[in-house]
């Protein structure tokens, strides 16, 4: 018991749920720290190719198993009809609004991708892109109502 007197202890209960907000954050995140490994790849001269797992069922058995095979990553980055280069943040399929009628980032230079991404990515997890978030995701709901 001496040893419990040492410690400052609390009634704090660990949260059941995560709120809808913070999945939507981690999981843009998520895609931030992917485009950014890639853009890193890319400019080492390497390949980044995460993997995921898929299940397949088998014709021949009907056996199910999991199979691990690379994910496929397109590049958020372009070149615009000017020669800069720009950069959309996709969630799911949408393109993110950033500001009003804004829908990218302008980048300097190819060795600048990383720093955009990674402050996109400290953005993201700030809470300043909830709104616009928030509005890709009512638009992909409303487009399951028929």
């Amino acid at each position: 018991m001496a040893t419990l007197a040492n410690l400052k202890l609390s009634a704090a209960v660990k949260p059941t749920h995560i709120p809808a907000v913070q999945v939507r954050r981690d999981k843009l995140a998520k895609r931030l720290w992917e485009q950014a490994e890639l853009a890193r790849a890319q400019q080492a001269g390497t390949q980044f190719a995460p993997t995921r797992f898929r299940t397949v069922v088998e014709p021949d058995t009907g056996v199910r198993r999991q199979v691990e095979q690379p994910k496929r990553i397109k590049p958020w980055w372009f070149t615009t009809e000017s020669g800069k280069l720009a950069l959309h943040v996709r969630y799911g399929t949408r393109v993110l609004e950033l500001a009003k009628g804004k829908f990218a980032v302008e980048i300097p230079s190819e060795t600048d991708i990383v720093n955009t991404l990674d402050l996109l990515k400290a953005a993201v997890l700030a809470g300043e892109l909830d709104a616009a978030m928030d509005a890709a995701s009512i638009k992909l709901r409303e487009g399951f109502h028929r």
